[in-house]
């Protein structure tokens, strides 16, 4: 058996469908699922991808392209979760590839967990020389609001790492948008800063109050003492 038609017999091994409706109602019925919850699904695929140990990025990514063919949403986030475990064996030339699978299928889980995916890869080529950000400027800019999603919340979870100036400005860059999942993710991602923050985070939303939406600025100030 090859590695797809085996995670195939592992998800249909553990799935419930009876969760199966009530999972695809919470995606807006775009999706059809399995039924496979997500430990479940973690579960049963660890093994397989932990095998993927060092096949190199051309085949991670040429095996995501075809998990990410497959109609039932838990193959996607099979993908992810396959993508997040070997991260290390991606690097700033995979970005182009990373972000184009993002587009396809597109809605918040896929492109929030590629976000995660994307933040790993960056935050590795700034240790490495420096610069990261960089590679994001066009996603920042790009026509497809899922990819400026993705390049609001690469650094969710940096922390110390985050590079404030960038983190500000980008969601000053998008802060005009009507997009819902642009206002979330400005305020998700200057919610995030504030753990390590503060400060900074409410005087940056307090100064730019007029220009940010009424959502991101309640969102990034929701954990602070007002």
């Amino acid at each position: 058996m090859d590695l797809h038609a085996e995670l195939k017999a592992a998800l249909e091994a553990v799935a419930e469908p009876g969760r199966a409706g009530p999972m695809q109602a919470y995606m807006r019925d775009q999706f059809v699922f399995l039924g496979v919850a997500a430990p479940q699904r973690r579960m049963a695929a660890r093994g397989l991808l932990a095998g993927l140990q060092g096949i190199g990025a051309d085949a991670l990514l040429e095996h995501a392209q075809l998990l990410w063919q497959q109609p039932e949403r838990e193959y996607q986030h099979v993908a992810l979760d396959m993508l997040a475990l070997h991260r290390r064996q991606l690097g700033i030339e995979h970005l182009p590839a990373l972000l184009a699978l993002a587009r396809q299928r597109a809605w918040w889980d896929s492109v929030d967990g590629m976000a995660g995916i994307v933040g790993e890869v960056l935050q590795a080529e700034r240790q490495r020389s420096g610069d990261g950000h960089a590679h994001m400027e066009g996603a920042l800019r790009h026509d497809d609001f899922w990819l400026r999603r993705i390049a609001m919340l690469h650094q969710l979870g940096w922390r110390a790492d985050t590079d404030a100036a960038w983190l500000f400005g980008a969601a000053l860059a998008l802060a005009h948008e009507d997009e819902f999942f642009i206002r979330k993710a400005i305020g998700w991602a200057l919610r995030d800063y504030a753990r390590h923050a503060p400060e900074a985070v409410t005087a940056f939303a307090d100064a730019h109050r007029q220009q940010l939406s009424a959502l991101s600025y309640r969102e990034a100030l929701k954990h602070q003492p007002r």
